[in-house]
């Protein structure tokens, strides 16, 4: 029978004496994990304050056994998670709290010290850490908490999850009960399975294939702190892993480790890697002998593509049977012509040229269920009844999707997507910045890098101006937001409005164009003028992973 909720398949849970949660050292069977639930939800509605207000949880941690305790029990509790990123620093980190109306926040003392000093909307007695006496206190309180005799239903909203589009404010998607309930379901999990869960649980990749297919089906979640590419399949082999998640470039640092006899000693029957590259999807395979499942999904659940067999490299696959998902121009809303593919599944110049557009749902009944607090980017979202999704794709002959970019200014590292203006405010600050646009370029395996282009002011040179230190010292700078790539140029482009115009910005990257280019070989480093040789060797690393058609034109 399926569940039409989260606190439902919480509560089914009660009985089960299998293992439920590994951490570390320590594991609980599923019917602890549902007390341990059951407790959080008191303790929620006990130290609610008033009805009136949202009933939303802040949650600041790392992939700790008291995140999935405060899940299932704000579920419970017809509480809504509110998942705090630990990488966003300073007004960027306040404001996602105080935009979602936390009502209170549980953190941990590693994490406390980010938040001293911000304006919260929440008072310091609402911010309580996992370690503290008041934690320990509520819980002995409540500690023989059991089942609400009533549950919420489907429509109570559960998660509010955060993304980046291209405004430049953080957007909190809407998640409910209902829809996360659901996801289970497509899983092809058992009671028998264990998965390692090192993605963190405030994103969408983790909830949505690792705690829900788990709480479906009576799987167990290992949960790691923080991923480690050292220690991972240490942790798979300890815990019995049958499965894990991925995303972004977490494969190219495991694929980065030494190689071990025991490479293939393990449980696994397949993982999840979202936005891999083919490269790395088969040297993993080769190494591990785990087949990857990639496919497109989004925090905002509109559009969800699967694998399909025997798909060319690059592949999304395809939509679910029944849903209407296309490839359109952004401007004329016109379905794009299918695009033609060498026989290495490359996209060629001349269809790329019409084939590439913007990836959108245009069913009559869609499952996106808005951002919190914000109609100008729900509007955005669902222009002319469809869901714009923001990401750029083609379809070959077959109807399979191909993932192409993103529009806007939506940049995406290592699985985390964010917006430039913010990146931009900072880099503003620098004395000698008279203006700065900040936008994606591509990364030779996956997703995106960020680059800047500046305009110095008179008599400036960016040599003399130490962009690397000024951004180290800033406490609000994302760990993910710092510019890989720099363009110096002497007027930044404009258009006719007299706005920056990004797009041949963006188009040149490190390349081309006016004006002399820095970067940072290493993260953490300084820059350093972009040698000829450094930009061969770019090429060839874009060519082992398979992504030269995102290769910056070379100079004529």
């Amino acid at each position: 029978m399926s569940m039409r909720t989260i606190a439902e398949l919480v509560a089914a849970r009660a009985d089960d004496t299998s293992t439920g949660l590994i951490f570390e050292d320590r594991s609980w069977t599923w019917a602890e994990v549902e007390h341990e639930c059951a407790v959080r939800a008191a303790m929620l509605r006990a130290t609610r304050r008033t009805e009136r207000a949202p009933f939303h949880v802040g949650v600041l941690l790392d992939n700790v056994p008291e995140y999935v305790f405060l899940l299932g029990g704000a579920a419970l509790a017809g509480a809504a998670v509110v998942g705090i990123n630990p990488t966003r620093r300073g007004a960027e980190l306040a404001h996602d709290i105080r935009h979602t109306d936390c009502g209170l926040v549980v953190t941990e003392e590693a994490h406390r010290p980010l938040l001293d000093g911000l304006e919260l909307g929440v008072d310091d007695d609402r911010i309580v850490t996992i370690e503290s006496d008041t934690w320990a206190a509520w819980r002995e309180t409540n500690a023989d908490a059991a089942l609400p005799t009533e549950l919420p239903g489907p429509e109570t909203l559960f998660v509010l999850i955060f993304t980046s589009g291209s405004t430049g404010t953080p957007k909190a998607v809407r998640g409910t009960q209902g829809r996360f309930a659901s996801l289970g379901e497509r899983m092809p999990f058992g009671p028998d399975d264990v998965l390692y869960c090192p993605m963190p649980l405030f994103h969408g990749n983790a909830l949505a294939s690792n705690f829900v297919p788990a709480l479906t089906c009576g799987a167990a979640i290992a949960l790691r702190r923080r991923f480690s590419a050292s220690e991972f399949f240490d942790d798979v082999r300890r815990v019995g892993a049958t499965y894990f998640n991925t995303v972004g470039r977490a494969l190219s640092y495991v694929l980065a480790t030494p190689p071990s006899p025991d490479d293939r000693t393990h449980r696994v029957k397949f993982a999840l890697a979202p936005e891999a590259s083919d490269r790395d999807a088969r040297a993993f395979r080769e190494r591990f002998g785990i087949p990857l499942v990639a496919g497109y999904g989004s925090s905002e659940g509109a559009i969800i593509i699967t694998p399909v067999r025997d798909a060319k490299p690059g592949a999304l696959g395809l939509p679910p049977a029944g849903t209407d998902v296309a490839v359109v121009d952004p401007e004329t809303g016109v379905e794009c012509p299918r695009a033609e593919l060498d026989d290495d599944g490359r996209l060629t110049i001349e269809s790329g040229a019409v084939a590439i557009g913007e990836i959108v749902r245009r069913d009559p009944h869609l499952v996106f269920e808005g951002y919190y607090k914000n109609d100008e980017a729900n509007a955005e979202r669902n222009r002319n009844g469809w869901y714009w999704s923001g990401d750029l794709g083609y379809r070959d002959h077959d109807g399979v999707f191909y993932f192409a970019g993103r529009t806007a200014d939506w940049i995406r590292v290592d699985g985390e997507n964010f917006a430039a203006a913010p990146i931009e405010r900072i880099i503003g600050r620098h004395p000698d910045v008279a203006a700065v646009a900040v936008y994606g370029v591509p990364d030779p395996v996956t997703g995106d890098q960020v680059m800047a282009a500046l305009e110095l002011r008179p008599g400036r040179a960016f040599a003399a101006i130490d962009l690397a230190a000024f951004l180290d010292a800033q406490p609000d700078l994302g760990t993910k937001w710092a510019p890989r790539f720099v363009r110096v140029v002497d007027a930044l482009p404009v258009t006719g409005a007299d706005k920056i115009a990004k797009v041949p910005l963006r188009a040149a990257a490190w390349a081309t164009g006016e004006g002399e280019v820095w970067w940072r070989p290493e993260r953490g480093g300084g820059y350093e003028r972009l040698s000829e040789a450094a930009a061969v060797e770019l090429a060839q690393r874009f060519a082992q992973h398979g992504r030269v058609a995102l290769l910056p034109p070379s100079p004529a």
